[in-house]
């Protein structure tokens, strides 16, 4: 693996980032973001709105790491949602609320109930991701103080393990059909993301040059937070469960902050350090990432140049819009997000 083509020398770095979604990519810039899903008549359901504006908290180095993280996970799971609906649209699937949906609907309003959509999956998913990749490694790992009692070891032990689950969890879920693709659509994101800071036309043919790989992706970030974690652990000896799990969750803003400064410098630096500390994050990357068709590039192209539309002389209002993109390659296969009776899901 060549990495002077993930760190490329000549590129201007920007603070543009994306997110692959159900048969689509969102991309950011500024306060900007664009949300592009491929419809199964080949046409561009793109999506324009605007974000609040960051308070001073959030601009603080590492402090705003904290922010960023909770942000992007709301973020990402609105317009995961969102892809959702619009390829149900699509299909013409109407999903049935529940009891609970439909109380909130009726006492607070649809707006209010589709933010509790969002943020309870966000708890849901801060849940599984502190019980599955924080709190389980360190319960796993209490039985080795039996064989060890050297703290360095046991946290040592613990690290490992808990880089070994996530990347076994990585790959089993890229067995799964669905998630190929959206893989298929984060690769999209890169190479666009490439193309733009290094000067060129956006462009299918353009893009398609560069790799898949990305110095600034979430999954290099996920990788610094449990190398960090380890480092961090380590200071902390191997006190009993309760501490060990207490200290853990303290803890996590801090080592979230850190890595994303960490993640920040990786993105405007080319140099042999940064290379080396990035390495096992561009790895895990070739398990997160595939090479798109060139549809999904050009859906890429989409969100990056709709992204891009943002006027300041404008309000939000006029800087918001839904409209559908037309006259582009049709894909070769389609999502289909819930099947019909009686067949199966493509």
């Amino acid at each position: 693996m060549d990495l002077n083509k993930i760190f490329i020398k000549n590129a201007c770095p920007t603070k543009i980032g994306g997110q692959a979604v159900l048969e689509g990519v969102m991309m950011k810039n500024q306060r900007q973001i664009a949300v592009s899903v491929r419809k199964s008549t080949g046409d561009i359901h793109v999506k324009k709105y605007m974000t609040k504006a960051v308070g001073k908290w959030a601009k603080v180095p590492f402090l705003r790491g904290v922010f960023a993280f909770v942000n992007s996970l709301i973020m990402g799971t609105g317009t995961l949602m969102y892809s959702a609906e619009v390829l149900e649209e699509d299909e013409g699937v109407v999903e049935e609320k529940g009891r609970f949906e439909k109380w909130i609907d009726a006492k607070f309003g649809s707006k209010a109930a589709y933010n509790f959509m969002i943020y309870s999956s966000v708890v849901i998913s801060l849940v599984f991701t502190i019980g599955v990749f924080i709190i389980l490694p360190t319960v796993v790992v209490n039985w080795a103080k039996h064989v060890t009692e050297n703290a360095i070891i046991l946290n040592l032990i613990e690290g490992l393990l808990r880089i070994a689950i996530f990347v076994l969890y990585v790959v089993a879920i890229s067995k799964m059909e669905d998630i190929k693709r959206v893989f298929q659509y984060h690769g999209a994101e890169h190479k666009t993301i490439h193309c733009y800071e290094s000067g060129l036309e956006l462009t299918v043919e353009n893009c398609r040059q560069f790799p898949t790989l990305h110095p600034r992706c979430g999954t290099s970030f996920l990788v610094f937070v449990m190398i960090i974690a380890l480092l961090t652990f380590s200071f902390l000896g191997w006190p009993n469960l309760f501490w060990r799990i207490t200290s853990r969750l303290l803890l996590l803003p801090v080592i979230a902050g850190i890595s994303y400064e960490v993640l920040q410098y990786a993105g405007r630096s080319d140099s042999t350090i940064v290379k080396i500390l990035s390495y096992p994050g561009i790895m895990l990357q070739k398990l997160t990432t595939n090479e798109p068709e060139d549809d999904q590039l050009e859906i890429a192209i989409c969100s990056m140049k709709v992204s891009m539309e943002y006027d300041p002389d404008k309000s939000d209002e006029e800087n918001t819009e839904i409209r559908t993109e037309k006259g582009f390659y049709k894909p070769k296969k389609h999502f289909n997000i819930v099947p019909e009776k009686g067949e199966e899901k493509k």
